[in-house]
């Protein structure tokens, strides 16, 4: 018996035994690898409480996509945990209101996520670059030099364009009070603003992309609501 093939071959079993193979690692819906029990922990409580077609974890889980195309497409590097954790928890305080409700969404996630990560396994280390993603992920904020900052500020903003962006703010209408009209002022507005604050060429981009198709919606959408008088 050749006892060298034998032990290379018990060796070779005992990887295959104490390393999962991707087939048995779970997978988001659009098919992000759930690769550690804190990913999978994260986005079990995000399908499970944020449910909203605005702000919920569809929206998390583009701006995850997104970001990693973006920084795909600009040659950056970034830290995958990070900009996971980030996607997912920057808009939590719509589903668990902060304790100071006078406080910036993004700067609440940025203080009160920490628990919630902890807890679920996140790699603590890796925390301050997920708070600053946090922090900077309006369109309107200045995200800063982390580069996993800059491509969920780049894809929290272009989510605002296109079909996806017309279709997330109507979704808001009825809302306290919120009318189908200032919707369409709002998109005008997205169109007109978001596009010169983006910062990765790849976002660029598509966001001018994503503008013109939010005009020609809007336009069609005055046409067909007599000049916007029954809109």
């Amino acid at each position: 018996m050749n006892y060298r093939i034998v032990f290379v071959l018990a060796l070779f079993a005992l990887s295959n035994l104490a390393l999962p193979s991707r087939a048995d690692v779970a997978h988001t819906a659009s098919g992000i690898a759930l690769d550690a029990p804190w990913k999978v922990s994260i986005y079990d409580l995000a399908r499970k409480q944020f449910t909203h077609p605005a702000w919920g974890w569809q929206h998390s889980e583009r701006n995850y996509q997104v970001a990693m195309r973006l920084a795909q497409g600009d040659g950056l590097h970034v830290d995958p945990d990070v900009v996971f954790a980030a996607s997912f928890m920057h808009d939590m305080s719509a589903f668990m209101p902060c304790a100071d409700q006078k406080m910036e969404h993004g700067d609440c996630a940025a203080l009160e996520s920490g628990t919630i990560l902890r807890d679920a396994g996140f790699p603590m280390v890796k925390y301050p670059a997920v708070q600053a993603a946090e922090r900077g992920h309006m369109y309107y904020s200045d995200p800063g030099p982390t580069p996993e900052a800059i491509v969920l500020h780049d894809a929290d903003s272009l989510d605002f364009l296109g079909d996806i962006g017309a279709a997330r703010l109507i979704a808001l209408t009825g809302e306290k009070g919120a009318s189908f009209a200032r919707a369409v002022e709002q998109l005008r507005m997205f169109a007109h603003d978001i596009p010169p604050r983006l910062i990765t060429k790849t976002a660029k981009a598509i966001g001018a992309q994503r503008a013109q198709e939010l005009r020609a919606f809007l336009d069609a959408l005055d046409a067909q609501t007599l000049g916007a008088k029954v809109m």
